[in-house]
């Protein structure tokens, strides 16, 4: 009961790349460096399991950022050209790529950190890949004109890295969807339908990660100007419950979403926000066990998950450190409050 899981991110090491940013740069090249991001993903591992944490991640540790690492391996896509765009509803600017062809995988993704994270833990392990909607929300499209084409063109893209990540010993693989929480018409139309695409033939645990951004400024900024009820989560929950999905990831801790929206994933795995990723105080076991009682009111708890409001990429390492320790401390003290 309460299996204690990460978001996705984790903060890259100073050695690997530039530390408390988003969009860092890697400190090395060539064969030192993807040797470096495997020495980070370990160091992460160990990490996670030192904290008590039940399923284990490889805290992206050799990407970038979290679309852009899957997108390098896609053909179609300019990284040589990159443009400015708005992205999530325009409200920060980045540097993306132009898609500019039919897309296709260059070959595999992730097996070299997906098959080092298997090999290096004995615990399940979760595995993250950006959602269809989240990543056409992060290109500039020069070729399909049109966002619900090019979706499930990624999609389709996305099913055959999830497939084979499954084959290299995945137990649990996320898509990470932000973009469901800034266009949520649109993701109840057709984001779930890609959404499901992308996790088609998978007989492992599927989830979907949807939260309200990383503890970045203009997430920050954003979020004050949502009023005193978040919600967004009500639009797209019941498409959620009526898909082939198995877990839901949400923002909870610190936030402003009602927490009755929870009882619209009825059926639903319900991985439950209960460290915030905008803040660099490290809560306490109490805290933690606190905010998962407030969740058992909507969520049975053979179906609550402690997680991460989203990742902690941006944040020092001390920190997520202290973060991850109070995840799985007040789980287990959440476990004595209401029954293992």
């Amino acid at each position: 009961m309460f299996d204690t899981t990460i978001a996705g991110s984790l903060p890259k090491p100073a050695w690997l790349a530039e530390t408390e940013k988003l969009w860092p740069k890697w400190r090395l090249e060539g064969d030192e460096l993807q040797q470096a991001k495997l020495d980070a993903t370990l160091l992460w591992i160990r990490a996670q399991e030192d904290a008590g944490l039940d399923v284990i991640g490889d805290g992206e540790m050799s990407r970038q950022h979290f679309v852009h690492g899957f997108l390098e391996r896609v053909e179609g896509i300019d990284f040589e050209n990159k443009v400015e765009m708005g992205i999530r509803g325009d409200r920060y600017k980045a540097m993306v790529p132009q898609v500019v062809a039919p897309l296709k995988l260059k070959g595999r993704v992730h097996e070299a950190e997906a098959r080092f994270l298997r090999a290096h833990t004995a615990k399940k392990i979760k595995f993250t890949l950006p959602g269809p909607m989240t990543i056409v929300d992060t290109v500039a499209d020069r070729f399909y004109g049109d966002r619900v084409k090019m979706a499930f063109a990624f999609a389709e893209l996305l099913n055959q890295e999830a497939l084979a990540l499954q084959a290299d010993g995945v137990d649990i693989i996320q898509f990470d969807e932000p973009a469901f929480n800034v266009y949520m018409d649109e993701a109840a139309d057709w984001g779930v339908k890609a959404l499901e695409r992308a996790a088609e033939g998978l007989t492992c645990t599927t989830a979907v990660h949807i939260c309200y951004g990383y503890g970045i400024q203009a997430n920050i900024a954003w979020k004050q100007t949502l009023g005193e009820e978040w919600r967004q989560y009500e639009k797209i929950f019941p498409a959620l419950a009526a898909s082939s999905i198995d877990q839901v990831s949400l923002e909870c801790i610190h936030s402003h979403v009602p927490p009755d929206l929870m009882a619209l994933l009825k059926g639903k795995d319900v991985m439950v926000g209960v460290i915030d990723v905008a803040s660099d105080q490290v809560e306490t076991p109490e805290e933690v066990a606190d905010t998962i009682g407030r969740a058992l009111q909507f969520v049975p708890k053979e179906r609550l998950l402690p997680c991460t409001n989203c990742g902690l990429a941006p944040m020092s390492r001390e920190v997520a450190e202290g973060k991850l320790r109070a995840l799985a401390a007040g789980a287990a003290l959440a476990r004595q409050r209401f029954g293992a």
